[in-house]
């Protein structure tokens, strides 16, 4: 895999490691708590952080491969001239929610950095955590405003134009 392949999925492959992360700690979990019955105690604290980046940063992932679930029978029934309207009126929207968690997750984050909150066991700083909340949505603003511009401006199907960046 080429390094520019890489970048450009650079929250696809952090996600990856994360998940792997979270595998590893969870079998090593049961292991350690059924077969050697000593428990450890930091698993579930590093699993809720696993779980929490690989929620955001697959979410921008899937903004980008057009992964997120959609019902589109209505939409793919009604005029063109409506589907246009209505796939401004979804990007704005998107964007809106978007902005709005965003913006409380740099609320969250300032909020962290002042009362220097860390986890209970391993003493990580919360802010590193929560980090991935702003993160995650401006990265999903990134690839959701990308493919809209490749599908309706530049009017390519994303999928070809990676495949033209590739060549």
């Amino acid at each position: 895999m080429s390094k520019s392949k890489i970048l450009s999925n650079l929250d696809l492959v952090l996600a990856g490691i994360a998940f792997t992360i979270l595998v590893a700690v969870t079998f090593g979990g049961v292991i350690f708590r059924y077969l050697l019955s000593s428990p450890i105690m930091w698993a579930e604290e590093v699993q809720l952080w696993c779980f929490l980046w690989i929620t955001f940063l697959g979410a921008g992932a899937a903004f980008r491969y057009g992964s997120h679930v959609a019902v589109e029978i209505v939409f793919d029934i009604l005029p063109k001239n409506v589907q246009k309207v209505l796939t401004v009126i979804n990007y704005l929207i998107v964007m809106g929610i978007l902005i709005y968690v965003c913006f409380l997750g740099f609320d969250l984050l300032s909020l962290m950095l002042k009362i220097h909150k860390t986890t209970a066991i391993l003493r990580v700083p919360m802010w590193f955590i929560n980090a991935i909340v702003p993160l995650g949505c401006v990265t999903m603003m990134i690839s959701t405003t990308w493919d809209h511009y490749v599908r309706y401006i530049k009017k390519q199907d994303p999928q070809a134009a990676e495949g033209k960046e590739e060549a």
